[in-house]
């Protein structure tokens, strides 16, 4: 993030333009919708400027700028269309003290102004750092296209009535008073009786709010998916967007935690494989510690929480400390994985049944049946199996597994930076070693991306 997005307080604070053309027309279109005190210097002005000038919107100096002319000045724009004449002003603007924008020169402009979505009070503001302009306008129509027309009346009516609302504790008690009244409740009695009935509206739900029992806290397991955001649920995203404690995996990547309500508190309980990592009874504690205490809390698991993600025990947890929980389930790191390489984990007259394995509880992986999981056809998706390579190519070559069988390995599924290794069973530990993955991965046994499939089948049918 090349610039930083503020809004600056511009009631009864001087914003100097200086030019007269186009340029400056539609800046000072804008700049006019705000309290400051405008000084337009331009030896040529445009008739609207003039005529503004002439009704007070502003005041305007028929020359060129001098030194002194942008003095105590919190916004400086040169408009003059003439990159000469916009290089002396803002050399000027600058020694005055003032931020300084070039109209249509993103490099030697010190701010810009993005696009705007205007429901005073409420303001949007869009910006692309100057790559995409279209980019921008064309969010901005889709923005106005959906906030409603009464936004700005009941932003106007709410904000007159915040100080009545710190009457509320701060929190989520607060929070849920105005999310009621912009949730509906504000929009049904402006249009039913006016700004009379929003005013009563808001006393009527203050009164229930104060007289309210504080909501107890409440625990919700959500799967953030394999790492691309847009493979977040939807009910994941409004969790993470109410979230008082995010209590989150090694694995989840900073795009989904970006989602998060800023103001909520971010635990990371990495657990990572073969390594230090938070004691599982540590991460219960901590759960049970925040929803105890009043808090509604995110358990953020990476892939699907019902997929190894120890989900038992801390819903053990949670209940014995008789906390509410529920389960937002999310798409789960195979069925990321398989569909890069365009595949499906089940295909008749192949196999009607897939196996889900970890790498990572090797007591368990020992006991598995590999006789069974050997045989030609079969599926199995293998969590944390990187370093189990080795075993699991012995286990499956001495249990009858073809040394050709297909074995598709997936790093960051989903990701920007995913890759896929394409090996079979004989090669893969050597193939593992040799791409030296760093990522969290998941092996495919029996699959092979459907392009690699297609071009073994054309050989194979050429050879015979």
């Amino acid at each position: 993030m090349q610039h930083f997005p503020i809004f600056v307080a511009l009631a009864g604070r001087r914003v100097v333009v200086s030019g007269g053309g186009e340029a400056a027309l539609a800046k000072l279109r804008l700049l006019m919708k705000t309290e400051a005190n405008l000084t337009v210097f331009a030896p040529d002005p445009a008739p609207e400027i003039a005529a503004w000038a002439e009704a007070g919107k502003l005041r305007l100096a028929r020359r060129a700028m001098a030194p002194g002319d942008a003095l105590c000045a919190v916004l400086f724009y040169a408009a003059n269309e003439d990159a000469a004449q916009d290089a002396r002003d803002v050399a000027l603007a600058r020694a005055d003290g003032a931020l300084a924008n070039i109209v249509d020169n993103l490099q030697d402009s010190q701010f810009i102004t993005p696009a705007i979505v205007d429901r005073d009070p409420v303001t949007v503001a869009i910006g692309t750092e100057g790559a995409a302009p279209v980019l921008a306008r064309a969010i901005k129509r889709d923005l106005e296209e959906r906030l409603p027309a009464d936004l700005g009346p009941l932003a106007r009516i709410g904000k007159a009535f915040r100080k009545v609302a710190d009457a509320l504790p701060m929190g989520r008690k607060r929070r849920d008073f105005w999310a009621a009244f912009y949730g509906g409740a504000g929009s049904e009695a402006l249009r039913a009786g006016g700004e009379e009935a929003v005013r009563a509206t808001l006393d009527t739900l203050l009164q229930a709010h104060l007289s309210e029992a504080p909501r107890p806290g409440r625990v919700l397991f959500v799967g953030a998916g394999p790492g691309d955001p847009d493979l977040l649920t939807l009910k994941a995203r409004r969790a993470l967007d109410e979230a008082d404690v995010v209590i989150h995996d090694r694995l989840i990547s900073p795009a989904i935690l970006e989602l998060a309500r800023r103001e909520a508190i971010l635990v990371d309980a990495g657990k990572e494989g073969f390594g230090p990592s938070m004691s599982q009874a540590d991460i219960d504690a901590l759960i049970v510690e925040h929803a105890s205490a009043g808090a509604q809390v995110v358990r953020l698991k990476s892939g699907d929480p019902t997929v190894f993600g120890r989900l038992d025990e801390e819903i053990d947890a949670v209940t014995a400390a008789d906390i509410a929980w529920e389960i937002v389930p999310g798409i789960t790191a195979a069925s990321a994985a398989v569909a890069t390489i365009g595949q499906s984990l089940t295909k008749r007259e192949r196999n009607a049944s897939v196996r889900f394995l970890t790498g990572h509880d090797m007591k368990g992986f020992a006991d598995h049946d590999w006789k069974a999981l050997a045989r030609p056809g079969e599926v199995a998706a293998i969590y944390m199996g990187k370093r189990a390579a080795r075993f699991i190519q012995g286990r499956l070559l001495m249990h009858g597994a073809g040394p050709d069988t297909p074995v598709t390995v997936i790093e960051n599924a989903s990701r920007p930076d995913q890759r896929i290794l394409a090996t079979t069973l004989a090669a893969l530990a050597s193939d593992l070693a040799q791409a030296a993955l760093s990522g969290p991965a998941l092996t495919l046994f029996g699959l092979a991306p459907r392009s690699a499939e297609a071009t073994a089948t054309r050989l194979m049918k050429e050879a015979l």
